[in-house]
C-alpha cells in the first residue's frame, strides 16, 4: 500500500495559566514532511487538555473540508493520544464533549491513526500554537 496520499497532521494546543488564554497550532505534511496547510489559532481561555483536545477537533474539521481520507494524527499530550484510543477513560465534561465530538468524525477518514510523540518531534505545532498566543490580535 501506498503512503503516498497519507497526511500526517501534528496538533498542539497551549494555555497560559491553566485556565487562561489558550490557543492551537494544528501542521498539515504530506509524507514527505511538506507542509500544505496550517492553523494557528486563538480559542479563548481554556485548560492545556481543552487546547489538546480543540487542536485535534479542529485538525479533523479541516481534514474532512479537505476531503482527506487518510490521516495520521501526530500529539505530544499523551493524555489526549490515550483518551482517543480509549485506553484512559474521559473523566472531565468539559473533555468528555471533545472526545465525543472527535469519535463522531472519525468515521469520515478511510483510515484513521493517533499517535503520541515526544514534545521535539511537535515543534512546528508548537510553534504555530504560541504564534497565535503571541499575536495581537
Amino acid at each position: 500500500m501506498s503512503t503516498k496520499d497519507t497526511t500526517f497532521i501534528y496538533c498542539d494546543g497551549s494555555s497560559r495559566g491553566n485556565p487562561g488564554p489558550a490557543a492551537i497550532g494544528v501542521s498539515f505534511q504530506d509524507n514527505d514532511g511538506i507542509e500544505f496547510f496550517f492553523l494557528s489559532e486563538k480559542i479563548g481561555n481554556a485548560t492545556n487538555n481543552v487546547a489538546e483536545w480543540q487542536a485535534l477537533h479542529r485538525g479533523m474539521e479541516e481534514a474532512i473540508k479537505k476531503n482527506l481520507q487518510k490521516i495520521k494524527f501526530r500529539l505530544d499530550s499523551e493524555l489526549v493520544v490515550k483518551q482517543m484510543k480509549g485506553e484512559y477513560k474521559v473523566k472531565n465534561k468539559d473533555l468528555l464533549v471533545f472526545k465525543t465530538k472527535c469519535e463522531s468524525l472519525k468515521s469520515s477518514f478511510q483510515q484513521f491513526d493517533i499517535q503520541y510523540i515526544p514534545r521535539e518531534q511537535n515543534t512546528r505545532a508548537d510553534q504555530l500554537a504560541n504564534l497565535a498566543q503571541d499575536a495581537k490580535v
